[in-house]
């Protein structure tokens, strides 16, 4: 084909499409976790990952999926597909939480709770509940670039899990759970309806299902209409030992019949609920992902077959054909008509770029004085930064610079070099959670030392404790941790995938030394556990050292 050719749409089409494989191409595929096995099956989950309360609307053949942020920056990731196997993280909704004097400051489990994502008139929305704020909106017409600022649809407290639905005469509606902690109540679902153009609240909420009590902790619902009836899938009986219900009525606002169309039974999955339903391009085959919650690795996503049996949805494999289907480990791709390369979410990185990899979070609103990308120079520049007000530890710290855990078994090394101004400055590797461990380098009276710590109950305000210390006679170092999953029985009868967590550190990049003890992660407030590094400083002052990041590689 002669490129001279084409017209200038064709070729910026051709260009956009190459620009994109290249990128892609530059990603890599993880070394850690590949759901597809290659051989035209997946193996569950299809995220390794904390993509908790996953929602997913397929436009022409692209999956778009978004996740729950809560208060880590930059929030609403976006995830693209083309077989619902494989995933690619291709942006964030939310570049920084509102309002800013609220969220700068740590908010752990607030901010973003269970989106929902639909197009509709060609354009892309997202909603969710703060349930101390409301309900909030973006919207764009490129899910990879910009979204719109936030609009507040509905304000007031104890609104989360909100899902929009455009129904068939124009009108529009909102359906959402409650928030016990801040509405008094929950295991109630209600609908709302709003403006056309969906910027708007009309009406109050009016319920339409109480969860009481055989569906308690009814939450995280969906809204669909097929074949004349309005569905609502909703989870029900909480996140570790829960079910997917659906509901249907053909008003929109009720009265809604229920039913259980997935439940763990015999398999390993626990509490297999809430996510999305959607279909193949050529409408032929239906499925739905949702997570599982696998404590310190997060709530990671599933894919499930779904069927449709007297206009129910029976999701999994129904071997008895009782109308609830039980979730599968392994299963044939979907048919999307065509094979596509195999992808995962990106997770080392090389620091080559001048903006951050889409892969890290804050754990709060960022401050642009934490860091800067010298990519042209192939590092990432860290300065230090101080804990905020009567913080006693890093579950306080708004500047860790995280990413989700990606397996089940993996290592994470990174090398940076330390350039300290100040003594008590420390630049580190760190894997947080309500509790958390760190390895690190520091700037003493008496030089630079290494130390491994670990902090039990963090989010209590308890101190970090030494387990070892070394001497460091030189700035560059090695940090490393390996993660090693082992499943144990608990007392609720459920199979606890336990991170063992383990630090070394090396001089030269080859030869590891051994530091301190074993931990065992813990998952955070609604996420999962996460590992990064960081560079603080005891306290404010008019400048600070600082860590300079070479790079940060995620592997077996």
């Amino acid at each position: 084909m002669n490129l001279y050719s084409l017209n200038k749409h064709t070729f910026f089409a051709l260009s956009l499409l190459l620009l994109s494989s290249l990128s892609l191409s530059a990603q890599g595929v993880s070394k850690v976790w590949v759901s597809d096995l290659r051989n035209g099956n997946y193996e569950n989950p299809v995220l390794y990952a904390d993509y908790s309360d996953p929602d997913v609307c397929r436009v022409g053949k692209d999956y778009y999926m978004v996740a729950s942020s809560f208060a880590n920056t930059p929030g609403l990731p976006i995830l693209h597909s083309n077989d619902m196997v494989n995933w690619t993280i291709i942006g964030h909704a939310l570049p920084q939480l509102m309002p800013d004097e609220r969220f700068s400051t740590m908010q752990h489990g607030n901010g973003v709770w269970a989106p929902s994502i639909r197009y509709h008139k060609k354009e892309f929305y997202i909603y969710f509940g703060d349930p101390d704020a409301g309900v909030y909106m973006s919207k764009t017409s490129n899910p990879a670039g910009a979204w719109s600022p936030l609009t507040l649809v509905k304000a007031g407290k104890g609104f989360i899990d909100t899902c929009p639905l455009w129904d068939n005469d124009g009108k529009a509606y909102i359906v959402h759970g409650f928030a016990g902690s801040r509405a008094g109540m929950k295991s109630l679902l209600g609908i709302f309806e709003m403006t056309p153009d969906g910027t708007k609240a009309l009406t109050e909420t009016r319920l339409v299902f109480d969860g009481h009590p055989d569906n308690t902790t009814t939450e995280g619902p969906k809204f669909y209409k097929r074949k004349g009836y309005y569905y609502i899938f909703c989870p029900a009986g909480g996140v570790k030992q829960g079910w997917q219900l659906a509901l249907r009525s053909r008003n929109v606002y009720g009265s809604y019949e229920s039913r259980k169309v997935m439940a763990q039974g015999k398999s390993d999955i626990n509490g297999p609920h809430q996510g999305a339903w959607v279909d193949t391009p050529d409408g032929k085959q239906d499925w739905f992902l949702h997570f599982q919650d696998l404590y310190a690795y997060g709530r990671a996503v599933h894919l499930q077959p779904m069927n449709w049996v007297n206009d129910w949805p029976v999701i999994g494999l129904d071997k008895e054909g009782t109308g609830r289907g039980t979730p599968v480990n392994t299963y044939q791709k979907p048919n999307v008509g065509k094979t596509y390369p195999v992808a995962t979410p990106v997770e080392s990185d090389q620091f080559d770029g001048q903006t951050l990899g889409l892969q890290w979070q804050w754990q709060a609103n960022s401050n642009p004085v934490w860091y800067f990308c010298a990519g042209d120079k192939g590092y990432l520049r860290l300065f230090g930064w101080q804990l905020l007000g009567e913080a006693r530890n890093l579950w306080d710290a708004p500047n860790l610079l995280l990413q989700k855990f990606p397996a089940p078994n993996f290592t994470a090394t990174t090398k940076l070099t330390f350039s300290p101004f100040k003594e008590g400055e420390r630049a580190g590797l760190v894997v947080m959670g309500v509790d958390y461990a760190s390895l690190f380098i520091e700037n003493t009276a008496s030089g630079l030392t290494i130390n491994q710590v670990s902090c039990l109950h963090a989010d209590k305000g308890d101190a970090e404790k030494i387990n070892a210390s070394a001497p460091m006679a030189q700035k560059t170092v090695y940090l490393r941790v390996s993660v090693t999953q082992h499943k144990i029985l608990n007392k609720d009868g459920i199979l606890w995938p336990k991170a063992s967590c383990t630090f070394s550190y090396s001089t030269d990049g080859n030869k590891f030394q051994p530091l301190g003890e074993e931990f065992v992660a813990n998952e955070g407030r609604w996420i999962g556990a996460k590992v990064g590094v960081y560079c603080s400083r005891p306290k404010a002052s008019n400048d600070s050292g600082y860590a300079d990041v070479d790079w940060f590689n995620v592997e077996q």
